[in-house]
């Protein structure tokens, strides 16, 4: 009988997102969402580093660990590439997760499972990943706590023929994915699984969930899972050959024409569209032009040769004998094209993207960004820009509560830099916040900066005080905000800082 090999490389999030980056992976990282820690690594582990730790309270802990960003997208994205070097030693891989994948063991290939481990944690160490460790056992559950008990670049096989049940009544139940069913075995004083699988079947469905009861069923040598390969994904890159090369822009774009219908073809018969590619152009006695290009909606045959004659724009010109050999379309990210569908009134204007796509060319990817909205409690922290075309994946979440940040409405235009504000009273002197939020008078006279007239507060709210980075030495910073209305029905946001006023916003 075929026994089960897991792969696990540890830490992947933290492990894929320092590649991507071309940082070592030996620094002390951890991946953070919502400003907690989700994922981090060995060397994080060295100083304390918990799952589920505050930003800051990691940054206390060890002031270098590189903070990364959580995307699922590149966790999978890179570790295809693990999967497509295990499909060399053994078609048929099972990817569980990133980061985890099952496949048939091939010791009798490699002559027994010790070998086989071996083989396979050499090739993932090839690539580059040092954490990775091997998982061998009867059936697939067995064979992944296998792999998480093993060691460093080693293989852990568990006995066959009954080894499996001594092997998993000894494992702690915080192995169980329900944080629930663990929390309660746990206050019933059953620490192992052991206790869990002496316990009658139809009560631990009932008490404790499917989860549970199906690792209960694995314990007594039922309800294995058995391996079933994937289909490797088809080859999406669309490539044409130029012989003789070609040296003229126009007959580049005009002979890769068709291989960019067959590119965006291709991807319409899995209902996909690419919403970034990569541009690969070869040439001769010259640097090849490798660019990456993203699109707001997704690439039409048109807007591939518009991309791919603006790169050769600027790579062609003024190079003697850079003949073009090769023009290359890889897929960077491909979605379903029901995510870009258009709606009931139509999408965008085509010639819009396009041309704001052109200046995007000639200026640089970062040279031309889009306003997007996220969490914060100022208007100025509610903004953020991205490169036009590219998706935002690390804003703030905008549906946290975010103390002291003003209501709705939202102003119209937030100012770039705060303009000096004045705000009296009655009597002409300032209002002033008190320690305890309250104000020294209302607000009767107010003027948004010093170049234009006073006016007459016809009403007001606030304050909405808010204490900034109070654990930095100093205090932090103090400020209440309040929203002022005058006369001229114009309406501003004004912030008092310790002793002075400033104007954000308006409400136009």
């Amino acid at each position: 009988m075929s026994r089960t090999l897991v792969v696990w490389c540890a830490d992947w999030p933290v492990a894929a997102a320092l590649g991507e980056a071309g940082l070592p992976r030996h620094l002390p990282a951890a991946v953070f969402a919502q400003n907690r820690v989700q994922a981090y690594n060995q060397a994080a582990r060295e100083f304390g580093i918990k799952r589920g730790m505050r930003r800051r309270d990691a940054q206390s802990r060890c002031p270098e660990i590189q903070v990364l960003a959580a995307d699922e997208a590149r966790d999978a994205r890179v570790f295809e590439e693990v999967l497509v070097r295990l499909e060399e030693l053994r078609p048929g891989v099972m990817p569980l997760r990133p980061g985890l994948v099952a496949l048939r063991s091939p010791a009798r290939f490699y002559g027994g499972e010790a070998e086989a481990g071996a083989a396979i944690a050499e090739c993932v160490v090839g690539l580059g990943i040092w954490d990775v460790r091997i998982g061998i056992a009867d059936e697939l559950f067995t064979a992944e706590q296998a792999a998480r008990s093993a060691g460093l670049q080693e293989t852990y096989a568990v006995p066959a023929d009954g080894g499996s049940t001594a092997f998993l009544r000894a494992l702690p139940v915080h192995v169980l994915e329900d944080a629930n069913a663990v929390s309660l075995l746990q206050r019933l004083g059953l620490t192992t699984l052991g206790g869990l699988a002496d316990l009658p079947g139809a009560d631990v469905k009932a008490r404790f969930g499917a989860q549970a009861a199906w690792v209960r069923q694995v314990i007594h040598g039922e309800g294995a899972r058995p391996v079933t390969g994937r289909t490797p994904p088809p080859e999406l890159t669309t490539e044409v050959a130029f012989e003789p090369p070609l040296d003229s822009a126009e007959a580049v774009c005009f002979s890769a024409r068709q291989a960019a219908e067959g590119f965006v073809k291709g991807l319409a018969t899995r209902q996909e569209v690419c919403t970034e590619v990569r541009i690969e152009v070869a040439m001769e006695d010259v640097t090849d032009s490798v660019r990456t290009w993203a699109h707001p909606r997704w690439f039409s045959s048109v807007d591939l040769i518009d991309r791919l004659h603006w790169q050769l724009a600027g790579a062609v010109s003024g190079k003697r004998g850079g003949a073009v050999t090769e023009v290359r379309f890889v897929p960077e990210v491909a979605v379903s094209e029901a995510v870009h569908a258009d709606g009931l009134w139509g999408g965008t204007n085509e010639r819009v993207d396009r041309g704001i796509a052109r200046v995007q060319g000639l200026l640089g990817h970062e040279a031309v960004v889009a306003p997007v909205l996220q969490g914060g409690r100022t208007p100025r922290d509610r903004q953020a820009y991205v490169p036009w075309g590219d998706r935002p994946t690390t804003l703030r979440d905008r549906t946290l509560p975010w103390p002291g940040s003003i209501p709705p409405p939202a102003p119209a235009r937030v100012l770039a830099e705060p303009w000096p504000a004045e705000v009296c009273d009655q009597a002409g002197r300032q209002v002033l916040v008190l320690p305890r939020g309250g104000v020294s008078a209302d607000p009767a006279r107010y003027r948004p900066s010093a170049g234009q007239p006073w006016q007459r507060v016809a009403s007001w709210a606030g304050p909405w005080p808010v204490t900034e980075a109070w654990w930095e030495p100093g205090g932090g910073r103090r400020v209440a905000r309040f929203q002022l209305v005058g006369v001229d029905g114009r309406a501003w946001l004004a912030t008092f800082d310790t002793d002075h006023w400033l104007t954000e916003a308006s409400y136009d």
